[in-house]
């Protein structure tokens, strides 16, 4: 009996084999054998999965999945969840942050995005942090010293990062940074109901339990410190100084007006506790997440009914409201966001887009700021705006448009930031950021490295992946070893030999001798190769097109609880925001990832194989990426079980010359 117009459209499809408008017949000559002239045979092959393609950390996010789930078992002795912290602690020292508050570019790539929706990376991420800080899992510090010293200028996400990757390798390191505590913009640019104070405190003192990393605080190279004696104290200097600067908006008389601020001050003193109340009206022009995090601060720490201070003053640092009781704030009148971009276009995380409305933020979409409106005094009183669209690269007025004047007694720019290079000049490219190479260090300037936001302003997990990478530059150039060009797919890659050392199982020695004697070229038997096995993950992401998503029964996402206060809850709501997954829930959350190019233990090779050619390795010898083994004798080349397997781990490919 047919189906049901009415049970097709309220059953959840998840696997199309064929979209509309495909109605002709592909080759399948070099898929299937014909008559006796099959050659080909499983070859099982690793490649890089989308998510971590994605993710500027390089984290095998796949592999801290599949510990999480269960499909990676842990060593004797290790729970599941230290493994899973140390496999995401690999690339990222910060789980806890980062699973807060990441924009999680991995799950825009993840896979499962094409069955129904992403997997919460993010969430199950949190949870690995979370848990780590409540067991009071510490970092390996048994790497042997080398007795080399590095100055790390800055002691934020980058510079943090690569402190403890350089620890990793022996070696020691100094932070100065001119705050008074480490944590750089996730302290002093991020609100603490995003970057719990208790959670950021224990990723960063992890770090410094490790030993042999010192810090020297409220200390700025080129200001309290030469640059010269620096150099002479260590064996090479790594700049990771972040964006403190912001740029304005680009509308005559920004710079001379003194209520138009930056994002980044503005954050700092809050953050700092200094600034506890602002403007009755508050206008922010961006759409990223600094922006948000400006408006839903300032819904949050209100005004003052009597309010007579001109707001800046505490931006600027000219006034502290470090001794005032908050108990007696008002709402703001009004906070309004705008923006280039429709809404669903905006660089902020959709998630925080939508809280901000929830919160009691105007935002104003596809506007561009036209012109200031000044007082006598000079203040700005408002701003005029037009609408727009986006054309080469840029905001232009839509002809005929509307505009719109928006009341303002502070306005907030979070258009983009630049670093601070007073003191140390000599290494300004002329944009207030610093140049690097391929490898990050500086050029023209021999022994002096560089990481993070100073480079490129982009995300937190960009400074940090940056930092693993001048850390290996770091150590090579310290061995005199040539640096070699970076892999194509440069991540943190799982690495089978590793896994099977793990479990006992590395190859044998190879004897050349002993085989150049009897005449083998090659074999399926002997155990001094890893058999049928190849490691494509440096060069490759692998895409649904190669994957069985027929296999994935469609599973909702699980999303974590968050406290997000309604407009007339919001003044004085400091609680967090992103509350953690409960166990049960994050490894039900880690069950939805597919495990795309790397064997996930399901099966269907085995039972699908009409040949019975495929079969599982024995226990003693199975391990992850080593489940399945192929029997050539039997083998027909009949690639079934490369049809039915959901990860795209078997390729056809054995016997192509």
């Amino acid at each position: 009996m047919a189906t049901s117009n009415e049970d097709m459209q309220n059953t959840k499809l998840t696997f199309r084999k064929y979209e509309e408008g495909d109605q002709d017949w592909g080759g399948f000559e070099n898929k299937i054998f014909k008559e006796d002239t099959s050659h080909k045979c499983p070859t099982y092959v690793h490649r890089t999965p989308p998510c971590q393609g994605s993710c500027p950390s390089g984290e095998d996010i796949r592999g801290w999945l599949d510990i999480v789930r269960g499909i990676e078992r842990p060593p004797e002795g290790v729970s599941m969840q230290e493994y899973a912290f140390r496999r995401s602690t690999d690339a990222n020292p910060f789980p806890s942050m980062m699973g807060r508050v990441c924009p999680a570019p991995c799950q825009d790539g993840c896979n499962r995005n094409n069955v129904e929706d992403f997997v919460g990376i993010n969430s199950v991420e949190q949870y690995i942090g979370d848990t780590a800080f409540k067991e009071g899992f510490k970092f390996d510090n048994s790497a042997e010293m080398t007795g080399k010293k590095v100055a790390i200028i800055g002691g934020g996400p980058a510079g943090m990062a690569a402190a403890y990757q350089l620890r990793r390798k022996g070696i020691a390191s100094t932070i100065f940074d001119d705050h008074a505590e480490l944590g750089g913009m996730m302290r002093y640019g991020i609100p603490g109901y995003r970057t719990p104070r208790d959670f950021l405190d224990n990723e960063c003192q992890r770090i410094l339990d490790m030993g042999n990393i010192e810090t020297r605080m409220n200390t700025r190279v080129g200001r309290d410190v030469s640059l010269e004696d620096v150099e002479k104290e260590f064996d090479a200097v790594l700049w990771a100084l972040g964006c403190w600067t912001g740029r304005g908006v680009p509308v005559e008389g920004w710079d001379e007006t003194p209520n138009c601020v930056s994002a980044v001050k503005f954050l700092e003193q809050f953050n700092k506790g200094e600034m506890k109340y602002t403007g009755k009206k508050v206008l922010c022009i961006g759409g990223g997440d600094t922006s948000i995090d400006v408006v839903s601060v300032s819904r949050r720490i209100g005004t003052l009914a009597d309010l007579s201070e001109n707001p800046e003053t505490v931006v600027n640092g000219e006034t502290s409201h470090a001794d005032h009781d908050s108990s007696n704030n008002i709402p703001c009148d009004q906070v309004t966001l705008t923006a280039l971009f429709k809404k669903e276009e905006m660089t902020a995380a959709q998630h925080e887009v939508e809280d901000a409305t929830i919160e009691g933020v105007n935002i104003m979409n596809e506007v561009m700021p036209v012109a200031l409106i000044r007082d006598d005094s000079g203040r700005a009183t408002g701003m005029k705006f037009a609408d727009c669209k986006w054309e080469n690269n840029a905001p232009v007025a839509v002809e005929g448009g509307k505009e719109y004047t928006v009341e303002a007694d502070i306005i907030v720019a979070a258009i983009g930031q630049g670093g601070n290079l007073d003191g140390v000049e000599d290494f300004n490219n002329g944009r207030n950021l610093m140049d690097a190479d391929n490898l990050y260090r500086v050029p023209g300037k021999e022994n002096h490295y560089v990481c993070g936001d100073i480079v490129r302003p982009h995300l937190l997990t960009t400074a940090i992946g940056q930092a693993y990478i001048v850390s290996e530059t770091i150590e090579n150039d310290f061995n005199h070893i040539e640096m070699k060009k970076r892999p194509k797919v440069d991540v943190h890659h799982f690495k089978l030999t590793e896994k099977l050392h793990e479990a006992g199982l590395d190859p044998e020695s190879y004897d050349v001798s002993q085989h150049q004697e009897d005449g083998q070229r090659g074999t399926d038997s002997s155990t001094y190769a890893i058999h049928n096995y190849e490691d494509r993950s440096a060069q490759e992401i692998i895409t649904t097109e190669d994957m069985f998503l027929g296999h994935f029964e469609y599973t909702p996402r699980i999303h974590r609880d968050t406290d997000v206060p309604s407009s007339d809850e919001v003044l004085g709501h400091f609680a967090e925001r992103q509350l953690s997954l409960e166990e049960e829930k994050a490894v039900a959350e880690a069950n939805r990832c597919m495990s795309c190019g790397m064997c996930f233990e399901c099966d269907n090779c085995v039972i699908y194989c009409p040949q019975d050619a495929v079969f599982r390795v024995k226990k003693d010898q199975s391990t992850t990426g080593r489940y399945v083994d192929t029997d050539y004798n039997k083998c027909i080349g009949c690639h079934i079980c490369s049809d039915v397997c959901p990860t795209g781990y078997i390729d056809m490919a054995l016997g192509d010359g």
